[in-house]
């Protein structure tokens, strides 16, 4: 679909932030290893490897686990009046905010473009194998999809399970993820391009790159 470029680019200039919650896992105390403003690290290394800044540990039935960041930013919001207390699972306890460069706000700008293929469940994600041959031989040119075809590949539980796309035939734009990340559920994986949209997604990212610096 067509959008407004303009106000889009007019918002995450005065906003360019996308708030992350942080909430426990599993009921247990908590106990905070940040502050309120504290600058934390998500995961890096080659294949997010290195865990990253330690933000609390939940301890239940003498079982101790650690939650590390999953993205670059600020703590905000921390709620101290939980500290060394018994929480439930899925309670808030902080957000994360983090600042959008400009290749993050293309992607968000065109989720709103293409035809966006989301994560069923938190699981992890691969390329269906003929998709992943397809994009090595012609990486610029992009794979033509179409519903029925076997994109990808959910791992969960050591259980395999093989996507097919459903949706608009197009072309394979835009991978949101690197095989065998953690996905959480809802967020997108892939961005399908319709033919007749292909040109208009170019003249948005050409846009954005020439006025973002302004």
């Amino acid at each position: 679909m067509d959008i407004n470029l303009n106000d889009l680019l007019r918002r995450y200039r005065s906003h360019p932030f996308e708030d992350y919650p942080v909430e426990t896992p599993h009921t247990g105390i908590v106990s905070f290893k940040v502050k309120e403003g504290q600058t934390v690290k998500g995961p890096s290394g080659e294949w997010l490897h290195r865990p990253g800044t330690l933000l609390y540990v939940i301890e239940r039935e003498r079982n101790v686990k650690r939650v590390t960041a999953l993205w670059n930013g600020q703590v905000s919001g921390i709620r101290l009046d939980l500290e060394g207390r018994f929480v439930e699972a899925g309670e808030l306890l902080l957000s994360i905010r983090h600042q959008l460069d400009k290749e993050e706000i293309i992607d968000r700008i065109l989720t709103r473009v293409l035809y966006i293929l989301p994560a069923p469940q938190r699981a992890r994600y691969f390329l269906a194998p003929e998709i992943s041959a397809k994009m090595e031989k012609q990486p610029e040119r992009g794979v033509p999809v179409e519903s029925g075809n076997e994109v990808l590949i959910m791992s969960l539980m050591k259980r395999d399970t093989v996507i097919s796309y459903e949706g608009v035939p197009g072309t394979l734009y835009k991978i949101y993820f690197k095989s065998g990340d953690m996905v959480e559920q809802g967020s997108p994986l892939l961005g399908i391009c319709p033919p007749d949209k292909l040109q208009y997604v170019r003249k948005v990212i050409q846009r954005i790159h020439a006025e973002w610096e302004k």
